[in-house]
């Protein structure tokens, strides 16, 4: 018989490989999950593993997928770590697009290129706009800001279809809930010919060098991440947790909005009410794999995006729903928080020697 031993303290060594071992455990279980369904695990497999790694190509689509889901999981770190729980980056990424959609929209045959630069900033202010209203009745009337930023992404995507579904209807769309196509020079540069992947991939790799060290190389960082996690202990140390508050969900909002901007100006190139895609609940399950550390998530986003492809190619190649996906997703997760138990807890024999 086995049992669980409180650790003395926390193990380091397994709060790093906790998310290995959980990645095997989510391999494993979709092995079985493939053997159900009646398919061949080993081209799942390579579905999910392979195929998104395999080309250049596929690499770039990689990234494109990968840029969303690592900004936003920036944002959330800041605010996981200041113990604010927004639980609303997805309402906050739609807003962010929408914003960005707008000044999209005034661009013309004649608009410079510099427009990118506006609908870029258009983003992240949507974006922080959406996170101040949580920040706002969190701060004024001590609510739950889990409960609200989540109800608020409903409100997000009731914004959008009425402005797709009405006002900026496109009216030459064949009655297509969807804006018109913006203007070639809206389109955010691309790194490289023959690939989608654009700036926002840049973007993102900075984010999580300036997160790295604004976390752990600055007064204010250390300051930002006492103020949420201990309020007593700031107000004694002279830190305001009202500060840590605002600057956490603005810092998210303002990432899942700029998100949201890179979406619309980059691959989608117009409004649809598909833009919201997950990617601001899949970023909390990037966060966490990451551990709440820049280099972590950057891991953690290219393995979350390869779940999201191969999702696709299994929807096309092997006949499976798309929502294989997100039951990769909530493996890994659930495999995760079992694995964590190691962090705080060891494995005894039961009536072994301690």
């Amino acid at each position: 018989m086995l049992r669980l031993e409180p650790r003395p303290a926390p193990s380091r060594a397994w709060a790093w490989a906790s998310p290995l071992l959980a990645l095997a455990i989510t391999v494993l279980l979709g092995v079985l999950l493939f053997v159900a369904l009646g398919k061949d695990p080993v081209r799942g497999l390579q579905v999910f593993f392979w195929e998104p790694v395999k080309s250049a190509y596929a690499l770039g689509e990689l990234g494109v997928k990968a840029t969303p889901l690592l900004l936003i999981a920036l944002g959330l770190a800041v605010c996981f770590r200041s113990n604010v729980w927004n639980i609303g980056a997805e309402g906050q990424f739609v807003i962010g697009a929408v914003a960005a959609g707008g000044v999209a929209l005034l661009a013309g045959p004649g608009t410079g290129r510099w427009v990118v630069a506006a609908i870029l900033l258009a983003g992240v202010l949507g974006g922080m706009l959406w996170a101040g209203v949580t920040a706002f009745l969190r701060d004024r009337f001590n609510a739950g800001e889990i409960l609200v930023s989540l109800m608020l992404v409903y409100v997000a995507v009731q914004v959008l279809g009425y402005l797709v579904y009405g006002p900026w209807k496109d009216p030459a769309g064949y009655n297509f809930p969807q804006t018109r196509t913006f203007d070639a020079a809206t389109q955010v540069p691309r790194l490289m010919a023959g690939s989608r992947v654009n700036l926002g991939a840049v973007l993102a790799l900075a984010g999580a060098a300036l997160l790295w060290v604004y976390l752990f190389r600055t007064r204010v960082g250390f300051a930002q991440q006492v103020g949420g996690l201990a309020p007593a202990a700031a107000r004694y140390a002279g830190f305001s947790s009202r500060r840590a508050l605002w600057t956490a969900l603005l810092v998210s909002g303002a990432t899942a909005g700029l998100a949201g901007a890179l979406e619309v100006a980059g691959p989608i190139g117009q409004l649809t009410p598909y833009v919201p895609a997950g990617y601001g609940f899949a970023a909390i399950i990037v966060a966490f794999v990451g551990r709440l550390h820049p280099l972590g998530m950057v891991l953690s986003a290219v393995l979350m995006s390869m779940f999201y492809i191969g999702g696709e190619l299994a929807q096309s190649r092997l006949g499976l729903p798309k929502s294989l996906t997100g039951v990769f997703q909530g493996l890994l997760l659930f495999a995760l928080l079992a694995c964590d138990t190691l962090v705080n807890y060891r494995i005894r024999r039961a009536g072994g020697s301690r």
